[in-house]
């Protein structure tokens, strides 16, 4: 078949494999050109390992340090007529070039927030590489089931105390208008912070202390984002960000009770595909992204999580807020760029919306996520979805 991009909203339902193959390629290439992570760690758990920030971070600890790798994610296969998702193919990819350059590198398909999927990774590691010195906690979705009493949790995107109204972009139509958000009830905050919280990733460090999993220098870090004035209300002040103050708590105790060092790690605004069913962010990002590209200093998931690594987790001397959470977001944050962005936001309608904003760019991104867009490969060309699972 000729797979062409089908997108609905924040949605594309649809991948191309090629695609999706060639952009794993161009971020392990972008992590071989910055040249190794020094003090790196050797045996890694990505816990949301296939897309966005989860998989920039298994190719910077595989081809920037070397590391064997343990993957979980959740992800659909493909058929005859129906292509797998993005996740799958980007896996798939990864886990070849992985074995071109001998490196341990294991998936596994499945719910993470369940007890069944912790014990499948626990027996694993057991079988394969052992203590892990590193674990990433990168898992992003809008229901949970607690493994413990087989409740379901839904987490909703609002404001809090009162009704939110801002200036939204539609990405299908390209209208700009007023959207307003009623403010979330006493419940809809609390099954947030059960979905997007810190009690999963705490679930998953008890467990694996306890199976005598953890190297002793062992750190973990899960991914948040904060932002500045424009998303605050409908992000850092809302139900998410009562769920990353809940991040923010399970590291405290995290560290508290294993002695190794849990943290919270602070990511500029990317094009995800969790960030753009979030009201306000696509004409953020789009703003964001021109200014910034402006300045020199756009940068995405790989080259996030590069400095992460380089500048935060293995440094002497990483940055730290008030908060101790590591700071790879100042660069967005700084006044230079916050005070464009907020000009610009004032400015922008639609018949100026390409001329004052990175509209384009934010579109090509979200593309890409999606395996579209990439350079070098044919899109015109018949191809089939299948691509045989090595994971």
């Amino acid at each position: 078949m000729i797979i062409k991009p089908k997108v609905r909203g924040f949605i594309c339902t649809n991948a191309h494999p090629q695609g999706c193959a060639a952009n794993v390629q161009e971020q392990i290439a972008y992590t071989k050109a910055k040249g190794p992570v020094a003090d790196a760690p050797k045996k890694v758990l990505v816990l949301g390992c296939s897309t966005g920030f989860g998989l920039a971070s298994r190719i910077t600890a595989a081809f920037g340090g070397g590391a064997d790798t343990l993957g979980v994610c959740f992800e659909k296969e493909p058929s005859e007529t129906k292509t797998g998702t993005a996740g799958y193919y980007n896996t798939s990819a990864f886990h070849d070039a992985a074995k071109a350059e001998g490196l341990y590198a294991h998936t596994i398909n499945g719910d993470a927030f369940s007890d069944a999927l912790k014990e499948q990774v626990i027996s694993e590691l057991k079988n394969s590489i052992g203590k892990v010195d590193l674990v990433i906690y990168s898992l992003a979705s809008p229901r949970r089931t607690d493994p413990k009493t087989g409740d379901v949790y839904n987490s909703v995107l609002k404001p809090i105390g009162k009704e939110y109204t801002s200036k939204n972009l539609n990405t299908d139509t390209l209208k700009i208008s007023d959207v307003t958000i009623e403010p979330a009830s006493d419940e809809e905050i609390a099954n947030t912070v059960k979905v997007m919280g810190g009690e999963d990733w705490e679930m998953w460090i008890d467990a694996l202390k306890g199976a005598d999993l953890l190297a002793d220098n062992f750190q973990t870090v899960a991914y948040t984002y904060l932002g500045d004035k424009l998303t605050w209300p409908i992000y850092g002040k809302a139900t998410i960000g009562k769920a990353k103050e809940d991040l923010d708590r399970a590291a405290k105790t995290l560290s508290s009770k294993h002695g190794g060092n849990a943290r919270v790690a602070v990511l500029k605004a990317v094009v995800t595909q969790a960030s753009s069913a979030i009201p306000v962010m696509p004409l953020y990002l789009a703003i964001l992204f021109k200014v910034m590209k402006e300045q020199g200093t756009h940068e995405g998931c790989i080259e996030q999580i590069q400095r992460l690594f380089k500048e935060c987790l293995y440094s002497s001397t990483p940055r730290l807020d008030d908060a101790n959470r590591y700071r790879v977001d100042e660069l967005e944050l700084h006044p230079s760029v916050q005070t464009k962005v907020e000009a610009i936001w004032d400015q922008v309608t639609e018949e100026n919306l390409f001329e004052l904003t990175d509209f384009a760019g934010y579109k090509a991104e979200f593309l890409r996520l999606f395996g579209f867009g990439i350079d070098n490969v044919d899109y015109d060309a018949e191809t089939t979805p299948l691509v045989k699972t090595n994971f």
